[in-house]
């Protein structure tokens, strides 16, 4: 759709499971992107091309849906024409809470969303700084979601769960987040506190507008992406000398790589194996930090302890220090006698399918439920969690969790001719623009990534290898004359004796050495061979249909629909609905097509 120029249509295919392209199009982990299966051809090709393999920028490509897309109000859910008569309440206005109110709103349901700050968003708002994530796409984006008739309690803080259930809601939704930073115990880090500062409060306060300097000596403690963010945001509030200290090595940090490649970008030093061992303070003024050099050992079971490396210890001056070193939940509001069970670690126990906790009415979802992670990982929590409280409070099975739809369509129009662009660009990754460095050092509001124009947003868009079109086989009408795979550009294709999957991977004309993809294994054939194709290096050009003499090979168009909450997801529920924006940009497809 986006090469198409189809943007509108993209972004509401991409909101119907992530709600926030903008905001996740400029910040996502992008978890999705090492599945890609770009990365891997290219890595087959590396010895070619010299350049390292790199999957497709869905991310960026999803920030392009929400740059070009125009006016989409239009096309959102309405709120409901009536309620159903139960009311949710969901604790924090972050991305798993959105997520929630987004999905249940729509199908009558009354949301009540409570948050302690004046504007939704929770940690994206409130941590992510703003040269990263503008202002203004959160609040349209949120904006969609409150829009649906959400009724949004701003600067409300819950202090007591047990207050909530008295209220007589039917279900509770946790989504507070992990809004805890873990603090430096070391010695001196009481008398300089004037000058130390918890790196997720202190992004905080920045983001608000209550901390506008720093000093210009600055370290970073931590090697997460919080870390990152403290240390670019230093930098653009006057620190001149800002460094990050780790005590791990660089290729074990937490941090995403490009986040710790826009760091070094920026001029700022990563230190490693260094370990805080005091701060340095006079009259009570910060001054400086110690570290003890170490190194990693492993043992013959490939555990890693860090160990004093045997060399000086290494004295740092600085005016501040931010402490990025983990975050943690915490939950002094929920009474311990509600009736819900805590682990070890003052985690609530929440089951990983249904999102409940033990108590039947309450739910987690993001940060909140099994730690930090990152936004789109809440975003499914939202969906699994909508999903069990409408099928819940519909008297149905919350366990059973319906499985997703799945729709396939020929693309075959001609003997030559195919409705999907099965041409392969030979481009490798495009790089996101930038502002100029002294443009974007100069203020915590620029935006420092510009995002692809339309001219290199479909030049990316060309590299992907249509995941979403399979080839499907026929064995009743394969003759076996092996013209798939002579055609076949990567070797992907192989006719051969069966055998156990080991043997079998060997024996083909390319060795498949990724265990993590399955094979696809035909039935026997009538000479008794089998069909094997790799699935990690076909480019899905559709030269195997094209050549096949009897249209055994086809290439088939999937379309998955995701189970959201609705009377879709349930069998003996019924109520409003409306068709969902993947299924109207199917028919838009379709039409178009057609026409």
């Amino acid at each position: 759709m986006i090469a198409d120029g189809r943007y509108a249509d993209a972004y509401m295919v991409n909101w119907k499971s992530n709600v926030f392209p903008g905001i996740l199009g400029r910040t996502c982990d992008r978890p999705c992107e090492p599945a890609c299966r770009r990365g891997r051809v290219e890595e087959n090709n590396i010895g070619m091309s010299g350049a390292q393999p790199e999957p497709v920028a869905i991310c960026r490509l999803k920030r392009v849906t929400a740059d070009f897309k125009g006016s989409v109000d239009d096309r959102m859910p309405k709120p409901a024409a009536r309620k159903n008569g139960k009311r949710i309440a969901c604790i924090g206005a972050g991305p798993a809470s959105l997520t929630v109110a987004r999905d249940l709103a729509p199908l009558g349901y009354d949301i009540t969303v409570f948050d302690g700050e004046k504007k939704a968003g929770g940690f994206i708002r409130s941590q992510i700084p703003r040269f990263r994530l503008p202002e203004s796409v959160i609040d349209e984006e949120t904006g969609y979601v409150l829009n649906l008739g959400v009724t949004f309690r701003a600067g409300q803080r819950i202090d007591s769960l047990k207050a909530v259930l008295d209220e007589g809601y039917d279900a509770v939704f946790v989504g507070c987040g992990a809004p805890r930073g873990r603090d430096l115990d070391v010695p001196g880090r009481k008398e300089a506190a004037a000058n130390i500062h918890v790196g997720i409060d202190w992004l905080s306060s920045v983001s608000f507008g209550h901390i506008e300097k720093i000093g210009k000596r600055v370290i970073v403690l931590g090697g997460g992406n919080t870390a990152m963010d403290c240390c670019r945001s230093a930098r653009r509030l006057g620190g001149t000398d800002v460094k990050v200290i780790v005590r791990s090595g660089f290729d074990e940090m937490k941090a995403s790589p490009w986040e710790k490649e826009d760091a070094q970008h920026e001029g700022i030093p990563i230190l490693n194996f260094l370990v805080p061992k005091s701060v340095q303070h006079e009259n009570g003024k910060l001054v400086g930090m110690t570290f003890e050099k170490v190194k990693a050992v492993y043992d013959d079971k490939g555990r890693r302890s860090l160990v004093n490396a045997g060399e000086p210890d290494q004295y740092f001056e600085c005016d501040d220090v931010l402490v990025a070193i983990g975050q943690e939940n915490a939950f002094p509001w929920i009474e311990r006698d509600l009736g819900m069970e805590f682990d070890k670690w003052g985690m609530p126990v929440v089951d990983q399918t249904t999102l409940r906790s033990t108590h039947p009415k309450v739910f987690f979802g993001g940060d909140a439920a099994f730690g930090p992670k990152n936004i789109i990982w809440a975003v499914a929590h939202g969906h699994e969690a909508a999903v069990s409280i409408d099928r819940q409070l519909n008297g149905e099975d919350i366990t059973l969790r319906p499985a997703p739809g799945v729709t396939t369509l020929s693309q075959k129009m001609g003997i030559h001719e195919w409705s999907y662009d099965n041409d392969i660009s030979n481009d490798l990754r495009n790089k996101v623009p930038w502002a100029k460095a002294e443009m974007a050092l100069k203020s915590i509001k620029v935006e420092v990534e510009l995002g692809f124009d339309a001219k290199l947003a479909l030049k990316e868009a060309q590299r992907c290898l249509n995941c979403d079109v399979q080839t499907v086989f026929a064995r009743d009408l394969c003759i076996e004359c092996d013209a798939c795979m002579d055609i076949c550009p990567t070797d992907c294709i192989t006719f051969t004796a069966n055998g156990e999957e080991p043997d079998l991977r060997a024996r083909l004309k390319a060795p498949a050495l990724n265990l993590a993809q399955d094979l696809y294994v035909s039935p026997e054939l009538k000479t008794g061979r089998v069909l094997v194709k790799d699935e990690d290096v076909c480019l899905h050009c559709g030269l195997c249909a094209e050549r096949c003499p009897t249209g055994a090979w086809d290439m088939q168009k999937m379309l998955i629909e995701m189970t959201h909450a609705g009377p879709e997801c349930r069998t003996n529920g019924a109520g409003y609905s409306r068709p969902s924006p993947v299924a109207a940009a199917a028919k838009t497809e379709q039409a178009r097509k057609a026409a």
